[in-house]
């Protein structure tokens, strides 16, 4: 029993990974149960046996894509020290991993607000959700970092975030799209001006 279900797990974590492959490429909106299973070699009904619709399949895929994400982006910042130190960690993660070509999805979020920004579903609310969880983590750390003293304290968190997020909308359009490589060390100039402006005068770090 032990050995058929670790086989099942091997099997589900497979499948996860070829659908996130194929959503990276193709947009999460163009999964199939069928395209899936031609990617892996195995029968429509064995994906289907072990995911269930392609509602749960997009629900996983995205459900791996944040746990990748905040593994790459977020968990590292927690070993530095609250307010400044910690944001600009969580920022220089984001854009590296926006801009490596190695990353097959650095953007599925963005590329899917694109598609489904005025699709109503459950694909677009998964999506919206997802989007509002990481600007959540970010807005916490901004608000330690007024707390600590390092950003001024008349910072809006809100205002802040947008601001970030549109820069890695940026990048990740001249990125993809452009084929800008210089466009990694833009965005770097851009974020490095806009913290500026945020920044305490006390506040001595980097």
């Amino acid at each position: 029993m032990m050995i058929q279900s670790s086989k099942s797990e091997l099997t589900y974590t497979a499948i996860v990974n070829a659908a996130l492959q194929i959503a990276a490429a193709e947009g999460v909106g163009k999964l199939s149960l069928g395209e899936v299973a031609k990617h892996l070699g195995i029968s429509k009904s064995g994906v289907f046996s072990r995911v269930g619709s392609l509602e749960a399949l997009q629900e996983a895929v995205l459900d791996e894509f944040d746990r990748r994400f905040s593994a790459e982006v977020f968990l590292p910042s927690t070993a530095l020290s609250r307010g400044l130190p910690r944001l600009n960690s969580q920022v220089m993660a984001w854009i590296a991993r926006a801009s490596d070509p190695r990353e097959i999805a650095g953007c599925l979020y963005i590329a899917g607000a694109f598609e489904y920004d005025d699709i109503e579903g459950p694909l677009r609310d998964r999506i919206q959700y997802g989007v509002t969880r990481w600007r959540a983590t970010m807005r916490r750390t901004v608000i330690q970092a007024m707390e600590a003293g390092h950003l001024r304290p008349d910072t809006d968190p809100e205002q802040l975030i947008f601001e970030i997020y549109s820069l890695i909308v940026g990048l990740t359009h001249d990125i993809r799209l452009m084929r800008d490589r210089a466009a990694v060390q833009r965005v770097h100039n851009a974020y490095n001006r806009l913290i500026s402006t945020y920044r305490s005068f006390n506040y001595q770090g980097a």
